[in-house]
């Protein structure tokens, strides 16, 4: 029997599928991240020797998985491509190998098919499409600094600024306020700057503040809703350039991340805004998971060689 294996490098743990060469999933498991950008070499190594021995245990040695995908972040750095090869071969797989990006695996995976379109709005943001002639687009997801609008971070970042605001009366007071203070476990605007300015706090400890956001909304909170506006419009226009890119106006839209998928604010003010702008567009959610586009992908390559 011959295998091929799918892995979703996410920012804090691997998704990894097993299929057999018909596409039927055999096992599926998580390890550590191998993201170059929040880990260090060597836990990178640890969690992709874990992973390649787990493969080659369900498949009866690894020489059986014939084809792997990997769906990781910061692969348009070729080094990331170059170190995760060399550590995946290190590891003792030798099999065939494509490196891509997350984003991509997440939009095969989403449709079950090359083609379509998907928006993703988690600790970051990005708009990916790729149409029937193969063509592709993206847009956004250029990092926390210059992009990522409309995203878990971006929502975060608008909520600690919507409490300094309001402190120095800039705005009316908010109910943001009290529910960022509790989250944080602090009671002064002073703590609120030294969280934020920390050199210990990342951008997930800002992205982790964006549920707050439903709280505020759901008590009416004119700040807070103000907030879940600027969102969904700033998640609309990274779906514009994508459907005009590749005419895919009245295409289906996957749209995942945790923004979209669990803030029934922002969600349900962007979906208006699209059939506004696009009233033929199907906005769904995701088929599979990454992972499983991965899987789909090596699939392809398997049955392409």
């Amino acid at each position: 029997m011959r295998f091929v294996a799918g892995l979703d490098g996410g920012g804090t743990k691997t998704a990894v599928t097993l299929a057999d060469e018909h596409g039927m999933v055999v096992k599926t498991f998580t390890s550590g991240a191998i993201n170059y950008n929040g880990q260090d070499e060597e836990s990178v190594a640890a969690s992709l020797k874990e992973i390649v021995e787990l493969i080659g245990d369900a498949c009866g040695g690894i020489e059986h998985c014939l084809q792997m995908c990997v769906g990781a972040a910061g692969v348009s750095n070729p080094s990331v491509v170059s170190r995760l090869t060399d550590q995946i071969r290190s590891s003792g797989y030798q099999g065939g190998l494509q490196i891509t990006g997350d984003h991509e695996t997440a939009m095969y995976g989403a449709h079950q098919r090359e083609y379509g379109m998907i928006l993703i709005a988690g600790t970051g943001s990005i708009g990916l499409g790729k149409n029937k002639a193969g063509k592709t687009h993206r847009s956004g997801g250029y990092g926390h600094l210059i992009d990522d609008e409309g995203s878990g971070y971006a929502i975060g970042r608008d909520l600690l600024s919507a409490v300094v605001q309001a402190h120095d009366g800039r705005i009316p007071e908010t109910v943001i306020t009290g529910l960022v203070y509790k989250e944080l476990q602090i009671n002064s605007i002073q703590e609120i700057i030294g969280f934020v300015y920390d050199k210990r706090t990342n951008k997930k400890d800002i992205a982790a503040l964006a549920p707050v956001l439903s709280e505020a909304c759901a008590a009416g909170d004119p700040a807070a809703l103000g907030i879940a506006e600027k969102s969904a419009s700033s998640l609309l226009q990274l779906v514009i350039p994508v459907a005009e890119a590749l005419s895919l106006q009245e295409d289906s839209l996957a749209v995942a991340g945790s923004v979209l998928l669990k803030n029934t604010f922002v969600r349900t003010i962007f979906q208006e805004k699209l059939r506004e702008h696009y009233p033929a567009m199907e906005c769904i959610t995701p088929k599979s998971d990454a992972s499983m586009g991965a899987v789909f992908m090596a699939l392809r390559q398997l049955q392409s060689n």
